[in-house]
């Protein structure tokens, strides 16, 4: 899947507002590089932190605190 389809599905998660998509990637991006483990399924070996991030946020597999979905 192309990464604009990847963000656009991360997007809905947000209330389509890409300060918070950012903030959220950038913070789960850090935690996986200080260790924490994938949420994801697949094999997550040569994948970007950040490209794990968007995943689990469009999979619906992060929540985000302070983010209501209407």
């Amino acid at each position: 899947m192309r990464l604009e389809e990847r963000v656009s599905r991360a997007l809905k998660f947000v209330n389509n507002d890409r300060y918070i998509l950012s903030l959220a990637v950038g913070q789960r991006a850090d935690e996986l590089s200080r260790g924490a483990k994938p949420l994801l399924e697949t094999n997550t070996q040569h994948m970007k932190y950040t490209d794990i991030a968007i995943d689990e946020i469009g999979l619906g597999l992060l929540t985000i605190e302070g983010v209501v979905n209407k």
